[in-house]
């Protein structure tokens, strides 16, 4: 039988190059990414909790370093700790063992040198907008009437001068992120942690507020750890991906994103983008030892209904 009877068939992901493969602009980038200063180093840390159930090692052994206004994303399956990683770096909890140094001091607790973005809108709803980015300002012994004049800078920087009067519950929830990072940069600090800030918002206003944070850093002198499950929100953002494996949480990789800057969305499926892609769903799904678990069957009777 000819070889034409059995075609060959072709998809785009044999087509697709190495996540290694990088273009000479991208390499150069990453070069002089590496000459800057090492902003935050994060040296064999383990965290582990102790309870009546017995000993739970959450993070083991995790390495990583951040240059000088890098934007690093940690990315992970489930129980991989990566908000336990990131509440470390906040100071927000202490490791068990090794250490965070943040230009080269040691963690030992929350700090003004570090801004923490949640997922969950944490504004003071009996706070406008103005208020809510002066609180901290006013907090370090700011004058009120300084603190107003800075805050209305970053409220600007966020694009949400026209709503500085208002409450959080007149805002939609992408507003309300951009008031929280505005109110996490407004004490100037050095580094920038988020923990999944977008996950709870629609698959538009997530697009719009990838956009504008990346938008606000190219602004600000900042380095930024984000914390995220979505695999392309990782690979849009991320200079590099720290990938974790669960159980317990330790560093399988740390990816330099071939994804030229600047970013757009029309990068979504540029070879590049899809070869890091690719890459990462191995390492993430190939970390599924565990077979999915069958829930037990169970049929209700709908007395009006036929309903398989």
């Amino acid at each position: 039988m000819s070889a034409a009877a059995h075609p060959v068939k072709v998809t785009t992901e044999h087509l697709l190059p190495s996540h290694l493969d990088q273009a000479p602009e991208v390499r150069e980038r990453f070069a002089r990414l590496r000459e800057r200063p090492i902003s935050l180093e994060v040296a064999d840390l383990g965290r582990t909790f102790e309870s009546e159930q017995g000993r739970t090692v959450a993070l083991e052994r995790i390495s990583f370093r951040a240059h000088k206004r890098e934007l690093v994303c940690l990315i992970g399956a489930s129980g991989c700790g990566k908000s336990t990683l990131i509440r470390i770096l906040a100071g927000l909890d202490s490791p068990t063992s090794g250490a965070v140094l943040l230009d080269g001091h040691e963690v030992r607790g929350p700090g003004s040198d570090r801004g923490m973005v949640f997922q969950g809108y944490t504004l003071f709803p009996w706070r406008t907008v103005l208020g809510n980015v002066t609180f901290g300002l006013e907090v370090g012994g700011m004058s009120n009437l300084q603190a107003k004049q800075q805050a209305r800078e970053w409220i600007d920087l966020v694009g949400l001068s026209r709503f500085a009067g208002a409450y959080p519950h007149q805002l939609s929830g992408g507003m309300k992120q951009r008031v929280a990072i505005a109110r996490a940069l407004a004490n100037h600090p050095r580094i920038l942690l988020m923990d999944e800030p977008f996950g709870a918002l629609d698959a538009q206003t997530r697009a719009q507020m990838q956009s504008y944070l990346l938008q606000i850093w190219r602004q600000v002198d900042i380095t930024i750890v984000f914390v995220t499950h979505d695999l392309d929100e990782a690979i849009y953002l991320a200079d590099r991906i720290v990938v974790l494996g669960p159980h317990p949480g330790r560093v399988l990789e740390i990816i330099e994103v071939p994804v030229p800057r600047p970013r757009d969305v029309s990068q979504y499926l540029s070879e590049s983008f899809l070869a890091t892609k690719r890459h990462l769903e191995s390492l993430i799904h190939g970390q599924r030892t565990a077979p999915v678990e069958t829930l037990p069957k169970f049929k209700h009777e709908y007395p009006d209904q036929d309903v398989q």
